[in-house]
């Protein structure tokens, strides 16, 4: 069994009851489910995930009012909750972790994560979150959220960047997969500089899986699930996730530079039919200013930097 469907079996049998007996006043306004920095809220958990921060357990999300006047109480009665369940458990908690379950507020949950205690509001404030972060704050499941109060700043971030901004994300892509895979990589082959080439390497991977991520409008989680992930997304997903797999087994230098154009020539194509490039160019970097040219925020237009 994996955590999330262990974590919404445990929330229906104890949590859920819990709530509507002992809390009844605030029922209707407490939000639950599993949602952060964990494997299991990915779907990606295994046998090897069970031996530390996982197991029993679920988020409850107060609005700081109710927080304030119930969240001492209601993080006593989630502590009396059984320890063990369905043959899992207890859970074990990492030092730095703790937190991550049980009781806090919606406000508290998202800041710690998006450094913003307000859904984000304008180019700036987007620009500054990781995509990580907000990967973090939108996986998982909610499985009860009647007033709607955790869900309503979730579904502020599932709608995505800001169109601005995710061109400018994009055209940064654009810049430094071009100067990784189809400039430095051949280069520092050629010099013989295993270093410098595996490094171009699996930059020019993580930044191609940004990109793909950024195409399909989806969030990536942190780097250790990241082209586990991509294989899941609807757009270039598949050929991408078998193609570094191919990359990285191979020790041909040739085949490297070959995928790695096949790859950049895919990603032009996706650029060409969601109308972000209209660059004929084969090379990425020509791509990026095409990209920047399209959005309409003139301070953001002028200002092209490679960003996060």
């Amino acid at each position: 069994m994996q955590g999330l469907q262990l974590a919404r079996k445990y929330f229906f049998e104890f949590g859920l009851p819990m709530i509507r007996e002992s809390f009844g006043d605030i029922a209707g306004r407490v939000a639950a489910g599993l949602v952060g920095p964990g494997s299991e809220c990915y779907g990606f958990d295994d046998e090897l995930s069970r031996d530390h921060d996982w197991g029993p357990g679920f988020c409850t999300w107060l609005n700081r009012e109710d927080f304030a006047v119930y969240g001492e109480e209601l993080a006593a009665a989630y502590l009396r909750l059984p320890r063990e369940f369905d043959g899992f458990g207890p859970r074990r908690t990492s030092s730095g972790e703790e937190g991550r379950m049980g009781v806090m507020t919606v406000q508290g949950f998202y800041a710690r994560y998006t450094g913003l205690d307000h859904p984000p509001q304008g180019i700036r404030e987007w620009l500054q979150l990781p995509e990580q972060a907000l990967g973090v704050c939108t996986n998982g499941q909610v499985f009860h959220d009647p007033a709607y109060g955790f869900s309503s700043w979730r579904r502020h971030l599932l709608d995505y960047y800001p169109e601005d901004v995710r061109r400018r994300k994009i055209a940064s892509r654009c810049m430094t997969m071009a100067q990784t895979g189809q400039y430095n990589l051949a280069r520092s082959l050629k010099r013989g500089d295993a270093f410098a080439a595996r490094y171009c390497e699996l930059q020019f991977c993580h930044d191609l899986m940004s990109m793909v991520f950024l195409l399909n409008r989806r969030y990536p989680p942190f780097y250790k699930w990241l082209h586990r992930a991509v294989m899941d997304l609807p757009l270039l997903g598949t050929e991408v996730y078998e193609s570094i797999v191919e990359m990285l087994n191979s020790c041909v230098c040739e085949l490297k530079i070959t995928i790695i154009e096949t790859l950049c020539s895919l990603v032009i194509e996706e650029l060409h039919r969601q109308g972000l490039s209209d660059s004929s160019s084969g090379f990425l970097a020509d791509h990026g200013p095409a990209v920047q040219a399209g959005i309409l925020d003139p301070d953001l237009r002028r200002d092209f930097t490679v960003c996060g």
